[in-house]
């Protein structure tokens, strides 16, 4: 029995929704794949799908199967793909997810010039602010920023995350320029609320190897990146910033930098992929590409006047 096609058509469903639309990207008639994924449940023993008013969905069991399996066609295609294609270019669907407002700035310019470079591979981008499951939900890559917490996932780092803290002339004008990391406690803070709570503790090196930790408050606090941008450009507050998110503003004066002799420590951004003995060889010219557009960042340029 072709069991690696059942399981094939099997993923497929899952990604697309419903059988008839799984059934048209194999080319294989709607009978004939509803007669395999019986199969497949007769041969396993358990079912795998159960149907909603509007999709079809994996069962626990079919759940297991869809994150094991995957990782074995993928690792089945990229060993394959290898052998045949030896010295091609990779093909197929590059599955990648990235928070929305890097991805527009940073991934979005690049795209033309990575599928000039690679005319076989076809893209799917997500952007969302949602830290994903990259296994569950069949992404191939993530580009993520800051502390990397899944030891289940391998992790490549880009380049270096820089963190500063800014605010607006008119901000600064009223209310005056902090000193000292002590200070803040005195100032409207923005603060950003992500998957582990309100950020509202900030960090600085003392110059002495040691650390200074401040508790900060302000009247706004969002789980969206861009509005802690807007807030600080609109005069609300204080705002602690990646440099990639603020180096317009920054340049063209919009935001001012705060408390340079305190520094932020740095954290990283990352090409993060599921574990697996073998890289398909789309998902590892994507992250080449990205490590080598991201050796000197366009925003540290642009900071220096670049």
């Amino acid at each position: 029995m072709d069991h690696i096609g059942d399981l094939t058509l099997f993923l497929r469903v899952l990604d697309l929704g419903s059988i008839s639309a799984a059934a048209r990207s194999l080319d294989l008639s709607v009978a004939v794949a509803s007669q395999r994924l019986k199969r497949l449940e007769r041969d396993l023993g358990v079912r795998l799908l159960h149907r909603t008013t509007r999709r079809l969905h994996a069962t626990p069991e079919g759940a297991a199967l869809a994150e094991q399996g995957r990782v074995l066609i993928e690792d089945l295609e990229a060993l394959t793909g290898g052998l045949r294609q030896a010295g091609a270019d990779p093909a197929g669907t590059l599955r990648v997810t990235a928070s929305a407002s890097f991805g527009r700035q940073y991934l979005s310019p690049l795209l033309p010039e990575f599928l000039a470079l690679h005319p076989r591979i076809k893209l799917s981008i997500n952007l969302t602010d949602q830290m994903l499951d990259l296994v569950s939900s069949g992404f191939d890559l993530a580009i993520r920023i800051g502390a990397l917490d899944d030891s289940s996932l391998v992790a490549r780092k880009l380049t270096t995350n820089r963190r500063v803290l800014c605010a607006s002339p008119d901000y600064l004008r009223r209310h005056g320029m902090p000193r000292t990391p002590q200070e803040l406690a005195d100032h409207e803070c923005v603060l950003l609320v992500g998957s582990q709570g309100r950020q509202d503790v900030w960090r600085f090196g003392d110059g002495h190897g040691g650390e200074i930790a401040v508790r900060v408050r302000g009247r706004v606090e969002t789980n969206y990146g861009e509005l802690v941008r807007d807030s600080a450009v609109g005069g609300l507050g204080i705002a602690m910033h990646s440099t990639w998110h603020v180096c317009d503003d920054l340049r063209e004066g919009r935001l001012q930098q705060v408390l340079t002799d305190y520094p932020i420590a740095d954290s990283g951004i990352y090409a993060v992929m599921p574990q697996r003995r073998l890289v398909p060889p789309r998902v590892r010219a994507f992250s080449d590409f990205l490590a080598e557009r991201f050796a000197d960042p366009p925003w540290e340029r642009c900071l220096r006047g670049g």
